[in-house]
Formats: C-alpha cells, structure tokens, sequence
C-alpha cells in the first residue's frame, strides 16, 4: 500500500466521481484504465446485432426529445 498526495480540492472532485460502493483505490483503478482494458471488456461482451441498434437509437431519440421539451 502506499500514499498518494493530493490537494483539497482534487481530492473533492475524486469523491464527487466516486460511486457509492467504491473505495478510492477502486475509483482509481476504474479511471485510470486504458483502451486495451476497455477492448477486452467489449470484446467479452455478447454481439450487438440491427435490432440491437435500431433500439439504442430509438431510446437516443426519446432521451433527447424528452430533454429538448424540459429545455
């Protein structure tokens, strides 16, 4: 284990982005990952086929309708 000196105010930000269950250590972790650990985890994702597609982008469309009328 070691230290790690970090400012007031960064240390805000970091307890800001820290999810509820997460250690310091695990938020850490979490952003500090680098593309090819994001590539394996997509690569052990099941594939996203049209319907798949079709979905996300009628829920992307919804989302920003929803968030154009609260403008």
């Amino acid at each position: 284990m070691s230290t790690i000196r970090v400012s007031e105010e960064v240390k805000e930000r970091l307890r800001d982005l820290k999810r509820d269950d997460e250690s310091f250590n695990d938020l850490l972790e979490r952003l500090s990952r680098t593309e090819k650990d994001v590539e394996r985890i997509a690569e052990s994702l099941p594939p996203v086929d049209d319907e798949d597609i079709e979905r996300m982008d009628e829920a992307r469309d919804r989302l920003n309708d929803s968030l154009e009328e609260r403008r």
